[in-house]
């Protein structure tokens, strides 16, 4: 399947303000003192679960078009389930590593 380059606009502008809202996150902790390589990395992780959350939902929506009603409902429910899944699985992760800072 081709990923629609409706898709693939709307990830990249998720991703860039994703970039700019952990850039300012980053200054926080700098100017109040707590910075530590753990922000940065606990900051990445949480912008890869964003981006790719939204990246997959883009692609279920994409397919669900194509189905007919009952399909693309069903399609839509069970991708919000597994993605909602993945969502707290990487937030157990990032609470669970200690090289992950758990407020970024």
């Amino acid at each position: 399947m081709q990923v629609d380059k409706t898709v693939k606009k709307e990830t990249i502008y998720i991703a860039v303000w994703c970039a700019v809202l952990s850039v300012l996150m980053q200054a926080v902790f700098l100017v109040i003192g707590y910075w530590h390589y753990s922000v940065l990395l606990g900051n990445l992780w949480g912008v890869v679960a964003a981006v790719s959350n939204f990246f997959l939902m883009g692609l279920t929506v994409q397919k669900a078009v194509t189905k007919n009603e009952e399909d693309a409902k069903s399609l839509v429910k069970t991708s919000q389930t597994l993605r909602n899944m993945f969502i707290v699985i990487m937030a157990v992760v990032g609470i669970a590593v200690p090289f992950f800072n758990t407020w970024a």
